[in-house]
């Protein structure tokens, strides 16, 4: 007997190629609901219990049938569960949008809700067609001078990095030693909860959290409440310009990323200057795979070019940008996350 013949494909079928180009197309609704919900604080509220719209609405001052609505379109992708009493309950999807569970992706999908954000994105066509960056089509100046200005977009995008470092962090300390160091330069840091993981992990590494003034300012909670505070000098100023000098090792996470070469040589020319002629320089991004492969750095990719004019690399365009200033790239280290960490020294 041949028992192929007992067997049933239970392989889902393939979906039509109108099917995913249709999911494709109307994906920004799928996004912008994930975000509302997001801000709304709809998965905080149902990790105390299932709750209908109703009563989800009274408690976040929604229109309840619109609300029903768009839970309704969430909970048939699996970001929440319904049953047939219209009761709302979590998934492992929704679990992320809560405010304080580990990897919560909840500030990240709020700063994609933000007007700012938005308008950059609906003119993607003019970044494609001229190179220039939409942001500032829509703003009138750049993301961080417009953050600068605006406190609570920079406050919202602040809590995003932290966001992000907070599902990062654990894996760049895992996949890097550190503990060779006496003092590390966390360029660029923001709050500094990626420094604050690495000082925590190597007790006798000296830190200096290196950022902008209006951000440095707001960063002492974060280092106080992480236990390091005392071991993290916080220096303002101008990466364009200059940076700490004196350091092992110089940390850039999601910056290099940010601008186009010209300007991420000038960034490197003053960390070369800076540091020690046996230090490292690393840089952590995500990487672009050379082949056709799906790869999250592709879609990070298209945002940096409509906010900021920036762009993620490959490894051959990390290589020349390196060299083009006077390192060698020595390794690239993988992660357990998206990011892997670019390590150069002087050449």
């Amino acid at each position: 007997m041949n028992t192929q013949d007992n067997i049933t494909n239970t392989a889902p079928p393939q979906m039509p190629p109108d099917a995913i180009l249709s999911q494709m197309i109307w994906g920004g609704l799928m996004q912008q609901s994930i975000c509302v919900a997001a801000r709304l604080g709809i998965s905080d509220l149902l990790a105390e219990k299932p709750q209908t719209a109703a009563e989800l609405a009274t408690r976040t001052d929604s229109h309840e049938s619109s609300l029903y609505r768009m839970l309704r379109l969430l909970a048939s992708a699996g970001v929440f569960a319904e049953n047939t009493e219209r009761m709302f309950s979590l998934t492992p999807l929704s679990e992320l949008l809560r405010s304080n569970t580990p990897n919560s992706m909840r500030d990240i999908a709020i700063m994609l809700n933000e007007d700012w954000i938005w308008q950059a994105f609906g003119e993607l066509s003019y970044s494609v067609k001229t190179g220039a960056t939409a942001h500032h089509k829509v703003q009138g100046m750049g993301s961080f001078e417009f953050f600068e200005q605006n406190k609570e977009a920079g406050k919202v995008f602040n809590n995003a990095m932290t966001n992000m470092s907070k599902t990062v962090v654990p894996a760049i300390v895992e996949a890097y030693d550190f503990s060779g160091f006496g003092k590390l330069v966390d360029i660029a840091g923001g709050h500094g909860y990626l420094l604050a993981g690495i000082l925590k992990a190597n007790p006798n590494l000296q830190g200096i959290l290196f950022d902008l003034p209006y951000v440095i300012e707001n960063a002492g909670e974060l280092l106080e409440e992480e236990g390091v505070a005392e071991r993290t000098e916080r220096v303002s100023g101008d990466f364009f310009e200059s940076v700490s000098a004196g350091a092992d090792v110089y940390l850039m996470k999601h910056i290099i990323h940010d601008w186009d070469d010209e300007k991420s040589i000038k960034i490197l020319q003053n960390i070369h200057r800076a540091m020690n002629d046996d230090g490292k320089v690393l840089i952590v991004e995500m990487v672009v795979p050379e082949t056709s492969e799906p790869s999250p750095s592709k879609m990070l990719d298209i945002c940096m070019l409509v906010m900021e004019g920036g762009k993620e690399r490959t490894e051959k365009e990390y290589r020349k940008l390196l060299a083009a200033v006077g390192f060698h790239l020595t390794r690239i280290v993988p992660t357990k996350s998206p990011f892997s960490i670019v390590e150069a020294i002087k050449s």
